[in-house]
């Protein structure tokens, strides 16, 4: 996989809500435009990425063959989610029967970023064996009603042109906007000095691995499948939640979504998790900051709890997932974790030299 370089053109898809179709966004829509631009990128559009909200819901055949077009074409260099969503588990079914784009992937990776319920995407490439990138969407970073990306988001998306990745944990955090009409152009966030940093829960050392994981209330809905029928059925088809085997030694990273679950959700989410042999399997566990710090010492507490192992180290409070700012967090590559100092350092290149 290549890094990112000036004039790469790079595709923008809707895997699940077709938010950025809509004619009430398109003002937020010509701002990130605007910001690829302005960072030497072409965004292109996949074909069925701006058709609205209701088409892309009847259609999910549709969004899965934007990503497979996206694959396909060799001039672009990477693939950007437009925002998350719920249901991106429907589009599995027209990727994973898909011989020709199976091996396309496997034999042609290139850069994917996505956060939320993309989380559906990155174990399917996992699966396929492609690295992605647990990171910004073009909706959250590039359409940003500030004057300019977060500047912690934006250093993180530069990695992928740089191949330099800074996890350390950012001077500020900042509050999910309530309001974004037009009137909020340029008007800043609400933001607050970093008060903790990334805590140790518990353990000592160091320990290595490959991150892998994603948003926890995604990975709960692939287990459980609360929100609709066919999800568990769906993904248990195409094995899409790793295995024990595929957790061993791995360093597993999660983050709670901007619906900010309560005590028995989140103690639930959790416990899927433990029931699928997950923490008995990985070498330690990165725990993103919660949005606004809701629920922050809770969820703490309940990670303590149900791992019921304190021998098992985890860090917490990260910069990645639905929190502001946003870090990159590249999947499958070798990863060294500090407990005692809580740095974190990629012992393998996360990209190949451009030619």
């Amino acid at each position: 996989m290549k890094r990112l370089q000036k004039g790469d053109k790079v595709a923008i898809v809707s895997l699940s809500k077709g938010l950025i179709g809509e004619e009430f966004f398109k003002f937020t829509l010509d701002i990130g435009i605007r910001r690829l631009i302005e960072l030497n990128l072409e965004p292109v559009f996949m074909e069925n990425s701006l058709k609205g909200l209701e088409f892309l819901e009847k259609n999910p055949d549709k969004r899965a063959e934007d990503l497979k077009q996206a694959m396909f074409d060799d001039s672009i260099k990477a693939i950007i989610c437009a925002i998350g969503g719920d249901d991106t588990y429907r589009t599995l079914p027209y990727l994973l029967n898909d011989n020709s784009f199976v091996e396309k992937v496997k034999t042609s990776p290139k850069i994917f970023l996505g956060f939320s319920d993309s989380t559906i995407n990155h174990l399917m490439f996992h699966k396929l064996g492609m690295n992605t990138f647990y990171g910004q969407s073009f909706v959250c970073e590039m359409c940003e009603l500030e004057k300019d990306m977060l500047p912690y988001s934006k250093k993180a998306f530069m990695s992928l042109f740089s191949g330099k990745f800074d996890l350390k944990s950012s001077p500020f955090w900042y509050e999910e906007r309530t309001d974004f009409s037009q009137n909020q152009i340029g008007v800043v966030r609400i933001k607050h000095k970093e008060m903790r940093g990334i805590e140790t829960l518990q353990g000592t050392g160091v320990v290595e691995g490959s991150l892998l994981g994603g948003c926890l209330d995604s990975m709960y809905e692939i287990l459980c499948g609360t929100r609709y029928q066919d999800q568990v059925e769906v993904c248990s088809q195409y094995d899409l939640f790793p295995s024990n085997e595929d957790w061993k030694d791995k360093i597993l990273f999660f983050e709670s979504s901007e619906e900010k679950p309560d005590e028995m959700l989140y103690r639930k989410q959790l416990e899927s998790l433990k029931e699928k042999g997950v923490f008995k399997n990985v070498k330690g566990i990165i725990v993103g900051k919660p949005q606004d710090e809701i629920n922050y010492d809770l969820y703490k507490k309940l990670i303590i709890e149900v791992v019921d192992d304190e021998n098992l180290p985890i860090l917490y409070n990260f910069n990645f997932g639905h929190s502001l700012p946003r870090a990159c967090f590249p999947y499958g590559i070798k990863t060294k974790i500090n407990i005692d100092t809580r740095d974190i350092e990629f012992i393998e290149d996360v990209f190949e030299e451009n030619n």
